[in-house]
Protein backbone atom coordinates (compact mmCIF):
# COMPACT_ATOMS: atom_id res chain seq x y z
CA UNK A 1 0.00 0.00 0.00
CA UNK A 2 0.88 3.41 -0.68
CA UNK A 3 2.26 5.46 1.94
CA UNK A 4 1.40 8.65 0.66
CA UNK A 5 0.38 12.07 2.47
CA UNK A 6 -3.51 11.38 1.31
CA UNK A 7 -3.23 7.53 2.58
CA UNK A 8 -1.65 8.73 6.08
CA UNK A 9 -4.56 11.21 6.31
CA UNK A 10 -7.14 8.06 5.30
CA UNK A 11 -5.64 5.76 7.88
CA UNK A 12 -5.61 8.58 10.41
CA UNK A 13 -9.27 8.54 9.88
CA UNK A 14 -9.66 4.81 10.22
CA UNK A 15 -7.59 5.21 13.76
CA UNK A 16 -10.12 7.98 15.01
CA UNK A 17 -13.08 6.40 13.93
CA UNK A 18 -11.80 3.19 16.04
CA UNK A 19 -11.07 5.00 19.04
CA UNK A 20 -14.10 6.98 19.20
CA UNK A 21 -16.36 4.04 18.61
CA UNK A 22 -14.92 1.97 21.46
CA UNK A 23 -14.23 4.79 23.41
CA UNK A 24 -18.38 5.43 23.45
CA UNK A 25 -18.57 1.35 24.72
CA UNK A 26 -16.40 2.25 27.24
CA UNK A 27 -18.08 5.59 28.35
CA UNK A 28 -21.53 3.42 28.68
CA UNK A 29 -19.01 0.46 30.48
CA UNK A 30 -17.99 3.30 33.18
CA UNK A 31 -21.68 4.32 33.41
CA UNK A 32 -22.83 1.03 34.31
CA UNK A 33 -19.78 -0.05 36.81
CA UNK A 34 -19.98 3.07 38.69
CA UNK A 35 -23.68 3.60 39.01
CA UNK A 36 -24.00 0.78 42.06
CA UNK A 37 -21.25 2.85 43.89
CA UNK A 38 -22.99 6.22 43.37
CA UNK A 39 -26.71 5.06 44.02
CA UNK A 40 -25.61 2.84 46.97
CA UNK A 41 -26.01 5.20 50.32
CA UNK A 42 -29.66 5.87 49.11
CA UNK A 43 -30.26 2.29 49.21
CA UNK A 44 -28.88 1.66 52.11
CA UNK A 45 -30.31 4.63 53.69
CA UNK A 46 -33.93 3.66 52.45
CA UNK A 47 -33.10 0.06 52.93
CA UNK A 48 -34.07 -1.09 49.51
CA UNK A 49 -34.49 -4.21 48.40
CA UNK A 50 -33.56 -4.73 52.41
CA UNK A 51 -30.44 -4.53 51.31
CA UNK A 52 -27.60 -4.49 54.47
CA UNK A 53 -24.52 -3.12 54.10
CA UNK A 54 -22.30 -6.86 54.56
CA UNK A 55 -25.24 -7.54 51.27
CA UNK A 56 -24.01 -4.43 49.79
CA UNK A 57 -20.74 -5.64 49.36
CA UNK A 58 -21.77 -9.54 48.49
CA UNK A 59 -23.64 -7.49 45.22
CA UNK A 60 -20.54 -5.61 44.59
CA UNK A 61 -18.52 -8.58 44.19
CA UNK A 62 -21.39 -10.07 42.46
CA UNK A 63 -20.75 -7.71 39.35
CA UNK A 64 -16.91 -8.38 39.59
CA UNK A 65 -17.41 -12.03 39.03
CA UNK A 66 -19.09 -11.69 36.13
CA UNK A 67 -16.45 -9.20 34.69
CA UNK A 68 -14.00 -12.35 36.15
CA UNK A 69 -16.08 -13.84 34.36
CA UNK A 70 -16.08 -12.19 31.10
CA UNK A 71 -12.45 -11.02 30.78
CA UNK A 72 -11.03 -14.34 31.30
CA UNK A 73 -13.17 -16.01 28.19
CA UNK A 74 -13.61 -12.90 26.07
CA UNK A 75 -9.64 -12.75 25.65
CA UNK A 76 -10.14 -16.07 24.13
CA UNK A 77 -13.42 -15.72 22.35
CA UNK A 78 -12.57 -12.39 20.79
CA UNK A 79 -9.11 -14.08 18.99
CA UNK A 80 -11.55 -17.05 17.80
CA UNK A 81 -14.84 -14.87 16.60
CA UNK A 82 -13.22 -10.83 16.18
CA UNK A 83 -13.05 -7.95 18.37
CA UNK A 84 -16.05 -6.24 16.80
CA UNK A 85 -18.84 -9.12 17.46
CA UNK A 86 -17.90 -9.32 21.01
CA UNK A 87 -17.82 -5.80 21.70
CA UNK A 88 -21.50 -5.71 20.24
CA UNK A 89 -22.55 -9.28 22.10
CA UNK A 90 -20.78 -7.31 25.38
CA UNK A 91 -22.48 -3.68 25.06
CA UNK A 92 -26.02 -5.42 24.50
CA UNK A 93 -25.67 -7.65 27.45
CA UNK A 94 -24.81 -5.27 30.16
CA UNK A 95 -27.30 -3.13 28.84
CA UNK A 96 -29.93 -5.75 29.37
CA UNK A 97 -29.04 -6.77 32.47
CA UNK A 98 -28.99 -3.04 33.73
CA UNK A 99 -33.12 -3.37 32.96
CA UNK A 100 -33.10 -6.38 34.66
CA UNK A 101 -31.86 -4.75 38.10
CA UNK A 102 -34.31 -1.96 37.14
CA UNK A 103 -36.88 -4.50 37.45
CA UNK A 104 -35.89 -6.32 40.10
CA UNK A 105 -37.83 -7.18 43.37
CA UNK A 106 -35.22 -9.06 45.51
CA UNK A 107 -31.53 -9.00 46.10
CA UNK A 108 -31.37 -12.41 44.38
CA UNK A 109 -32.82 -10.90 41.01
CA UNK A 110 -30.20 -7.90 41.88
CA UNK A 111 -27.82 -9.75 42.23
CA UNK A 112 -28.23 -11.78 39.14
CA UNK A 113 -28.44 -8.30 36.90
CA UNK A 114 -25.34 -7.21 37.94
CA UNK A 115 -23.30 -10.61 38.01
CA UNK A 116 -24.94 -10.69 33.50
CA UNK A 117 -23.61 -7.06 33.73
CA UNK A 118 -20.55 -7.89 35.32
CA UNK A 119 -19.66 -10.33 32.19
CA UNK A 120 -20.36 -7.50 30.00
CA UNK A 121 -18.66 -4.78 31.39
CA UNK A 122 -15.76 -7.59 32.01
CA UNK A 123 -15.42 -8.53 28.08
CA UNK A 124 -15.45 -4.88 26.77
CA UNK A 125 -12.90 -3.66 28.47
CA UNK A 126 -10.35 -5.84 26.99
CA UNK A 127 -11.56 -6.36 24.00
CA UNK A 128 -11.73 -2.56 23.64
CA UNK A 129 -7.74 -2.03 24.55
CA UNK A 130 -7.22 -4.77 21.90
CA UNK A 131 -9.17 -3.15 19.15
CA UNK A 132 -7.33 0.30 20.06
CA UNK A 133 -3.50 -1.07 19.95
CA UNK A 134 -4.07 -2.54 16.53
CA UNK A 135 -4.77 1.13 15.34
CA UNK A 136 -2.64 2.93 17.10
CA UNK A 137 -0.42 5.14 15.27
CA UNK A 138 3.44 3.91 15.59
CA UNK A 139 4.76 4.91 19.10
CA UNK A 140 1.76 6.18 20.69
CA UNK A 141 0.03 2.82 21.96
CA UNK A 142 -0.20 3.45 25.82
CA UNK A 143 -1.34 7.25 24.84
CA UNK A 144 -4.17 6.03 22.42
CA UNK A 145 -5.16 3.60 25.62
CA UNK A 146 -5.03 6.27 27.68
CA UNK A 147 -7.43 8.00 26.10
CA UNK A 148 -9.25 5.34 25.42
CA UNK A 149 -9.70 4.76 29.41
CA UNK A 150 -10.67 8.06 30.03
CA UNK A 151 -14.22 7.45 29.23
CA UNK A 152 -14.29 5.11 31.45
CA UNK A 153 -14.28 7.90 34.21
CA UNK A 154 -16.25 9.89 32.22
CA UNK A 155 -18.72 7.00 32.65
CA UNK A 156 -17.78 7.50 36.43
CA UNK A 157 -18.53 11.39 36.62
CA UNK A 158 -22.05 10.87 34.45
CA UNK A 159 -23.10 8.12 37.49
CA UNK A 160 -22.35 10.56 40.27
CA UNK A 161 -25.10 13.03 38.54
CA UNK A 162 -27.04 10.42 38.27
CA UNK A 163 -27.31 9.60 41.23
CA UNK A 164 -27.22 13.05 42.36
CA UNK A 165 -30.23 14.53 40.06
CA UNK A 166 -32.01 11.76 39.51
CA UNK A 167 -32.46 9.36 42.16
CA UNK A 168 -33.46 11.52 44.94
CA UNK A 169 -37.49 12.40 42.66
CA UNK A 170 -37.12 9.56 40.95
CA UNK A 171 -35.89 7.01 43.07
CA UNK A 172 -32.50 4.15 42.35
CA UNK A 173 -34.62 2.15 39.40
CA UNK A 174 -34.62 5.21 37.48
CA UNK A 175 -30.72 5.38 37.45
CA UNK A 176 -30.43 1.61 36.00
CA UNK A 177 -33.02 2.56 33.64
CA UNK A 178 -30.33 5.23 32.25
CA UNK A 179 -27.78 2.49 31.69
CA UNK A 180 -30.04 0.24 29.17
CA UNK A 181 -29.77 3.70 26.91
CA UNK A 182 -27.02 1.57 25.29
CA UNK A 183 -29.06 -0.15 23.41
CA UNK A 184 -29.52 2.84 21.12
CA UNK A 185 -25.53 2.47 20.31
CA UNK A 186 -25.81 -0.86 19.24
CA UNK A 187 -26.39 -0.81 15.91
CA UNK A 188 -24.23 2.20 15.33
CA UNK A 189 -21.25 -0.03 16.86
CA UNK A 190 -22.05 -3.08 14.16
CA UNK A 191 -22.41 -0.58 11.66
CA UNK A 192 -19.46 1.58 11.78
CA UNK A 193 -16.94 -0.56 13.59
CA UNK A 194 -14.15 -2.47 11.54
CA UNK A 195 -13.39 -5.44 12.43
CA UNK A 196 -9.23 -5.75 13.42
CA UNK A 197 -6.80 -6.16 10.48
CA UNK A 198 -4.47 -8.15 12.46
CA UNK A 199 -7.20 -10.58 13.85
CA UNK A 200 -8.11 -10.70 10.13
CA UNK A 201 -4.69 -11.47 9.06
CA UNK A 202 -4.06 -13.86 11.61
CA UNK A 203 -7.17 -16.11 10.61
CA UNK A 204 -6.56 -16.01 7.33
CA UNK A 205 -9.37 -14.03 5.94
CA UNK A 206 -6.65 -11.84 3.57
CA UNK A 207 -9.32 -10.76 1.15
CA UNK A 208 -11.40 -9.41 3.59
CA UNK A 209 -8.47 -7.60 5.10
CA UNK A 210 -7.58 -6.38 1.55
CA UNK A 211 -10.74 -4.93 1.24
CA UNK A 212 -10.84 -3.16 4.60
CA UNK A 213 -7.03 -1.72 4.33
CA UNK A 214 -8.17 -0.57 0.59
CA UNK A 215 -11.57 1.04 1.42
CA UNK A 216 -8.82 3.42 3.98
CA UNK A 217 -5.83 3.46 2.41
CA UNK A 218 -3.63 1.78 5.01
CA UNK A 219 -1.13 -1.00 5.30
CA UNK A 220 -1.63 -4.78 5.76
CA UNK A 221 -0.15 -5.93 8.84
CA UNK A 222 2.57 -8.51 8.51
CA UNK A 223 1.30 -11.71 7.59
CA UNK A 224 1.21 -14.27 10.85
CA UNK A 225 0.88 -18.52 10.28
CA UNK A 226 -2.73 -19.03 10.31
CA UNK A 227 -3.69 -21.83 13.45
CA UNK A 228 -5.04 -24.97 13.27
CA UNK A 229 -8.19 -25.36 14.90
CA UNK A 230 -6.64 -27.47 17.58
CA UNK A 231 -4.42 -24.57 18.62
CA UNK A 232 -7.23 -22.57 20.21
CA UNK A 233 -5.24 -22.30 23.55
CA UNK A 234 -2.00 -21.29 21.75
CA UNK A 235 -2.69 -17.61 22.65
CA UNK A 236 -2.62 -18.96 26.45
CA UNK A 237 0.19 -21.46 26.26
CA UNK A 238 2.26 -18.46 24.87
CA UNK A 239 1.89 -16.52 27.89
CA UNK A 240 3.90 -19.01 29.95
CA UNK A 241 6.64 -20.72 27.05
CA UNK A 242 10.23 -19.27 27.94
CA UNK A 243 11.12 -17.19 30.58
CA UNK A 244 7.22 -15.67 29.87
CA UNK A 245 5.77 -17.66 32.62
CA UNK A 246 7.42 -15.16 35.16
CA UNK A 247 6.36 -12.22 33.70
CA UNK A 248 3.07 -13.63 33.18
CA UNK A 249 2.48 -13.80 36.95
CA UNK A 250 3.66 -10.70 37.82
CA UNK A 251 1.35 -9.04 35.35
CA UNK A 252 -1.26 -11.32 36.73
CA UNK A 253 -0.18 -10.24 40.59
CA UNK A 254 -0.14 -6.42 39.91
CA UNK A 255 -3.62 -6.53 38.27
CA UNK A 256 -4.98 -8.43 41.37
CA UNK A 257 -4.01 -6.04 43.38
CA UNK A 258 -5.01 -2.80 41.43
CA UNK A 259 -8.15 -4.36 40.63
CA UNK A 260 -8.84 -5.15 44.01
CA UNK A 261 -7.94 -1.19 44.88
CA UNK A 262 -9.76 -0.06 41.99
CA UNK A 263 -13.10 -1.34 42.52
CA UNK A 264 -12.95 -1.48 46.20
CA UNK A 265 -12.70 2.19 45.98
CA UNK A 266 -15.29 2.89 43.28
CA UNK A 267 -17.52 0.81 44.97
CA UNK A 268 -17.08 2.35 48.75
CA UNK A 269 -15.61 5.52 47.89
CA UNK A 270 -19.14 7.88 48.77
CA UNK A 271 -20.27 5.36 51.30
CA UNK A 272 -16.92 5.54 53.39
CA UNK A 273 -16.82 9.63 53.05
CA UNK A 274 -19.98 9.15 54.38
CA UNK A 275 -19.00 6.91 57.21
CA UNK A 276 -16.11 9.81 57.74
CA UNK A 277 -18.66 12.32 58.17
CA UNK A 278 -19.14 14.23 55.23
CA UNK A 279 -22.90 14.37 53.37
CA UNK A 280 -24.11 12.61 50.51
CA UNK A 281 -23.75 16.16 48.64
CA UNK A 282 -20.01 15.60 49.29
CA UNK A 283 -19.92 12.14 49.00
CA UNK A 284 -21.15 12.19 45.59
CA UNK A 285 -18.78 15.11 44.90
CA UNK A 286 -15.82 12.71 45.76
CA UNK A 287 -16.74 10.48 43.01
CA UNK A 288 -16.60 13.42 40.23
CA UNK A 289 -13.49 14.52 41.62
CA UNK A 290 -11.89 10.94 41.61
CA UNK A 291 -13.08 10.35 38.16
CA UNK A 292 -11.70 13.70 36.97
CA UNK A 293 -8.79 12.59 38.21
CA UNK A 294 -8.70 9.45 36.20
CA UNK A 295 -8.97 10.87 32.95
CA UNK A 296 -6.51 13.60 33.56
CA UNK A 297 -4.09 10.95 35.16
CA UNK A 298 -4.82 8.52 31.78
CA UNK A 299 -3.74 11.36 29.83
CA UNK A 300 -0.38 12.15 31.73
CA UNK A 301 0.58 8.46 32.41
CA UNK A 302 0.20 7.65 28.87
CA UNK A 303 1.90 9.97 27.61
CA UNK A 304 5.15 9.55 30.40
CA UNK A 305 5.02 5.77 29.36
CA UNK A 306 5.07 5.69 25.54
CA UNK A 307 8.84 8.12 27.18
CA UNK A 308 9.60 5.95 29.96
CA UNK A 309 8.03 2.37 29.71
CA UNK A 310 4.51 1.58 31.08
CA UNK A 311 5.66 -0.73 34.19
CA UNK A 312 7.60 1.66 35.25
CA UNK A 313 4.62 4.80 35.33
CA UNK A 314 2.53 1.75 36.67
CA UNK A 315 5.20 1.23 39.95
CA UNK A 316 5.59 4.99 40.45
CA UNK A 317 1.60 5.71 40.19
CA UNK A 318 0.50 2.64 42.23
CA UNK A 319 3.24 3.82 45.11
CA UNK A 320 1.37 7.64 45.29
CA UNK A 321 -1.58 5.75 44.95
CA UNK A 322 -1.00 4.30 48.14
CA UNK A 323 -0.30 7.33 49.80
CA UNK A 324 -3.33 9.22 48.58
CA UNK A 325 -5.71 6.69 49.79
CA UNK A 326 -4.46 6.05 53.51
CA UNK A 327 -4.90 9.77 53.61
CA UNK A 328 -8.33 9.67 52.73
CA UNK A 329 -8.83 7.74 56.23
CA UNK A 330 -7.69 10.64 57.81
CA UNK A 331 -10.37 13.40 58.37
CA UNK A 332 -9.13 17.10 56.65
CA UNK A 333 -10.33 20.08 55.82
CA UNK A 334 -12.94 19.82 53.34
CA UNK A 335 -10.72 21.45 50.64
CA UNK A 336 -8.11 19.41 51.58
CA UNK A 337 -9.67 16.17 51.30
CA UNK A 338 -11.35 17.28 47.53
CA UNK A 339 -7.07 17.89 46.68
CA UNK A 340 -6.29 14.09 48.22
CA UNK A 341 -9.65 12.72 45.94
CA UNK A 342 -8.60 14.03 42.74
CA UNK A 343 -4.61 13.54 43.16
CA UNK A 344 -5.65 9.60 43.97
CA UNK A 345 -7.74 9.36 41.17
CA UNK A 346 -5.16 11.02 38.60
CA UNK A 347 -2.52 7.71 40.10
CA UNK A 348 -4.97 5.01 41.10
CA UNK A 349 -6.81 4.73 37.53
CA UNK A 350 -3.54 4.98 35.21
CA UNK A 351 -1.91 2.74 37.33
CA UNK A 352 -4.08 -0.02 36.34
CA UNK A 353 -4.61 1.03 33.08
CA UNK A 354 -0.65 1.23 32.63
CA UNK A 355 -0.43 -2.86 33.25
CA UNK A 356 -2.68 -3.77 30.39
CA UNK A 357 -1.15 -1.29 28.25
CA UNK A 358 2.57 -3.06 28.68
CA UNK A 359 0.81 -6.50 28.44
CA UNK A 360 -0.93 -5.19 24.64
CA UNK A 361 2.34 -3.42 23.53
CA UNK A 362 4.52 -7.08 24.57
CA UNK A 363 1.90 -9.29 22.94
CA UNK A 364 1.55 -10.66 19.66
CA UNK A 365 -1.51 -9.05 17.48
CA UNK A 366 -2.79 -12.90 17.26
CA UNK A 367 -2.58 -13.31 20.87
CA UNK A 368 -3.18 -9.58 22.43
CA UNK A 369 -6.80 -10.00 23.20
CA UNK A 370 -5.96 -13.26 25.42
CA UNK A 371 -3.16 -11.64 27.23
CA UNK A 372 -4.94 -8.69 28.17
CA UNK A 373 -7.94 -10.85 29.23
CA UNK A 374 -6.51 -13.05 30.84
CA UNK A 375 -4.68 -10.31 32.75
CA UNK A 376 -7.76 -8.26 33.43
CA UNK A 377 -9.17 -11.78 34.39
CA UNK A 378 -6.65 -12.90 36.64
CA UNK A 379 -7.18 -9.10 38.30
CA UNK A 380 -10.89 -9.35 38.91
CA UNK A 381 -10.21 -11.82 41.21
CA UNK A 382 -8.91 -8.81 43.48
CA UNK A 383 -12.14 -7.01 41.90
CA UNK A 384 -14.14 -9.52 43.68
CA UNK A 385 -12.49 -9.21 47.13
CA UNK A 386 -12.46 -5.52 46.77
CA UNK A 387 -15.90 -4.91 47.40
CA UNK A 388 -17.20 -7.85 49.79
CA UNK A 389 -13.53 -6.74 51.95
CA UNK A 390 -15.14 -2.99 52.29
CA UNK A 391 -18.93 -4.37 53.17
CA UNK A 392 -17.14 -6.96 55.92
CA UNK A 393 -15.01 -4.05 57.50
CA UNK A 394 -18.42 -1.54 57.03
CA UNK A 395 -20.89 -3.87 58.82
CA UNK A 396 -18.21 -5.06 61.50
CA UNK A 397 -17.84 -1.21 62.58
CA UNK A 398 -14.26 -1.00 61.15
CA UNK A 399 -14.99 0.96 58.02
CA UNK A 400 -11.46 3.25 58.58
CA UNK A 401 -9.50 0.14 58.21
CA UNK A 402 -10.99 0.27 54.51
CA UNK A 403 -8.98 2.84 53.37
CA UNK A 404 -5.89 1.44 55.12
CA UNK A 405 -6.34 -2.03 53.25
CA UNK A 406 -6.61 -0.47 50.02
CA UNK A 407 -3.72 1.37 50.44
CA UNK A 408 -1.74 -1.82 51.48
CA UNK A 409 -2.80 -3.62 47.72
CA UNK A 410 -1.48 -0.55 46.22
CA UNK A 411 2.06 -0.87 47.41
CA UNK A 412 1.92 -4.38 46.65
CA UNK A 413 1.16 -3.94 42.78
CA UNK A 414 4.06 -1.66 43.05
CA UNK A 415 6.34 -4.12 44.20
CA UNK A 416 5.38 -6.58 41.60
CA UNK A 417 5.08 -4.45 38.87
CA UNK A 418 8.28 -2.71 39.76
CA UNK A 419 10.24 -6.34 39.49
CA UNK A 420 7.92 -7.11 36.13
CA UNK A 421 9.35 -3.80 34.91
CA UNK A 422 13.17 -4.85 36.08
CA UNK A 423 13.03 -8.23 34.34
CA UNK A 424 11.85 -6.85 31.00
CA UNK A 425 14.24 -4.39 31.40
CA UNK A 426 17.11 -7.07 31.75
CA UNK A 427 15.55 -9.21 29.09
CA UNK A 428 15.49 -6.34 26.48
CA UNK A 429 18.91 -6.20 27.06
CA UNK A 430 19.76 -9.65 26.66
CA UNK A 431 17.91 -9.79 23.62
CA UNK A 432 20.26 -6.94 22.65
CA UNK A 433 23.29 -8.46 23.21
CA UNK A 434 22.21 -11.45 21.32
CA UNK A 435 21.61 -9.44 18.46
CA UNK A 436 24.86 -7.45 18.29
CA UNK A 437 26.86 -10.84 18.77
CA UNK A 438 24.78 -12.63 15.92
CA UNK A 439 25.46 -9.65 13.62
CA UNK A 440 29.12 -9.79 14.45
CA UNK A 441 29.38 -13.33 13.13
Amino acid sequence: MSSSPTSSARGSRLALLVVALCWLAVFFDGLDMFIYGSVLPHMLAEKALGITPDQAGDLGSYATFGMLVGALTAGTVADRIGRKKLMVACVTLFSLASGLCALSDSVAVFGLGRTLAGVGLGGLLPTAISMVSDYAPRGRAALTIGMLMTAHHAGGILSAYVAKWLVEPAGWRAAFWVCVAPLLFVPVLAKFMPESLSFLVAKGRTEEARALAGRFDVELPATTDKRLPADRWNSLVNLFRGGEWTQTLLYWLASFGGLLLVYGVATWLPTLMRSEGYNLGSALTFVVLFNLGGMVGMLVAGRAADRFGAPRISSVWFALTAVGVFLLSVHMPLGVTYLVVFLTGVFLNSAQTMIYATVSIRATPDSRATAVGWTSGMGRFGAVFGPWLGGQLLASGNGDWGFTAFAIAGLSSMVFIGIAALRGSRQTLRNSTEQELSSAH
